[in-house]
């Protein structure tokens, strides 16, 4: 799958929208193996674009490819406009930096010394650092926060120490893209998190930011686009918010997931799912809200046979479960539930093999709950229905915890996957 990507986010330093960097029909094999093919791509100026992906997906490559260090075998990459094969590679590295996995460095350098390697592209053969170079080092050590460890030796500092050294080495380079290969990799959660933070603060003050992150809860958390790396090609690629979904994930990672939201964003909160035989059970999910959708995700993807209702028209789970395909019994928005259609959702939860209650449920839904032989209910705050004897279960072991109940009697009459009923 190709896709196309980035932010409509203007570049306050040059004034000018549009794609910096746009990537075309990559292709790059070694030997005869062939890594990536059909990469396309494009990054606006002043964004953040993660490259997520299973390891081996490619995104190490691309970055090298785009940085210039690794030559396609079909595809262009343009910066600025301008494919980069036009260019030399001093003038490629003052408009690309980059910092690497790794964070090693073959001779013991101080830090200043380190940095000053950013100067690199913007010097000539005898020239030497001059008052400006000095200042754009100490404007990027500051940036980055390691001006205090300036005269240390850079083989004294700790994983997150360096890893902010080098990434102070491609600012001193002053180039309007910035390249991360795995920047949080083998930080702890603090590092890793200051380092993003760090980057957002650079893409908010202009900078174009492409970065390699295995995380994919960070990623979604901090970059504006994402490009799902999968099979040697591009599979999704857009807002977070579309790339990381059940589907997609268990498409690129052979893994099943439950995609929710993270606390106080709007970013998707990825949660990996234990691997499991599918549950050949019918299951009837009574609520509303997040809670409700969650409890409807988590059950489609471990194969139950879901239904939903009484559940208002418009409800993130109603929603929910019409994109799973799954019978919903609705209502309209801030409508009662006339006794025709309660009894649409009674006869579900009769059939099903367990009702399982999570978020709001509403007096309305009482006799829907009441109808079901067994009762499971999703922990939540916002869980309101206290009749029926229920066993509370978390979100994570409710597939586990319906697939260890006997199957109901079969009923007659049960509507079948994709219908919807409504008033």
């Amino acid at each position: 799958m190709n896709g196309r990507t980035g932010s409509t986010r203007a570049d306050p330093e040059r004034g000018r929208s549009g794609p910096i960097l746009d990537v075309s029909d990559l292709a790059v094999s070694f030997g005869e193996q062939s890594v990536v093919s059909d990469v396309d791509f494009s990054v606006d100026r002043g964004s953040l674009v993660g490259l997520v992906g299973p390891n081996g997906a490619g995104k190490t490559t691309v970055l090298r490819t785009v940085k210039g260090t690794l030559d396609p075998d079909r595809g262009t990459v343009r910066v600025d406009g301008k494919p980069i094969a036009d260019r030399s590679a001093k003038a490629v590295s003052r408009l690309v930096a980059s910092t690497p996995q790794g964070t090693a460095l073959s001779f013991d350098f101080s830090v200043r010394q380190t940095v000053e390697m950013g100067r690199t592209p913007h010097l000539g053969r005898f020239d030497r650092i001059d008052e400006a170079d000095r200042q754009a080092v100490e404007r990027a050590m500051e940036r980055a926060s390691v001006a205090q460890f300036a005269d240390r030796p850079f083989t004294s500092l700790s994983g997150g120490e360096r890893q902010r050294v080098l990434l102070a080495r491609a600012l001193a380079q002053e180039t309007p893209v910035l390249l991360l290969d795995e920047p949080t990799a083998s930080l702890d959660i603090n590092h890793a998190v200051r380092t993003l933070e760090l980057v957002r603060t650079l893409v908010e003050d202009g900078k174009t930011a492409v970065a390699a992150i295995h995380d994919l809860n960070l990623a979604a958390r901090y970059c504006d686009e994402l490009v799902l790396l999968a099979g040697g090609g591009i599979r999704a690629a857009g807002r977070p918010v579309d790339v990381l979904t059940s589907d997609t994930l268990r498409d690129a990672f052979a893994a099943e997931t439950l995609v929710t939201t993270q606390p106080g964003t709007d970013a998707p909160l990825v949660t990996p799912l234990p691997e499991q035989e599918a549950v050949d059970r019918r299951v009837h999910v009574v609520g509303t809200g997040k809670p409700a959708a969650s409890a409807v995700s988590t059950l489609d993807g471990a194969g139950c046979q879901v239904s939903v209702g009484v559940v208002p028209a418009g409800d993130i789970a109603a929603e929910r479960a019409q994109d799973f395909d799954c019978v919903t019994v609705t209502v309209p928005a801030f409508a009662g539930i006339d006794d025709v259609t309660r009894e649409r959702a009674v006869e579900l939860a009769r059939a099903a093999d367990a009702v399982v209650t999570a978020g709001e449920t509403g007096d309305g839904n009482s006799p829907v709950v009441e109808a079901a032989g067994t009762c499971l209910a999703v922990e939540s705050d916002e869980s309101t229905y206290t009749g029926n004897t229920q066993d509370t279960v978390p979100l994570a072991a409710l597939p586990a915890a319906v697939a260890s109940l006997p199957p109901a009697p079969e009923r007659d009459a049960t509507p079948t996957r994709s219908q919807s009923t409504t008033d």
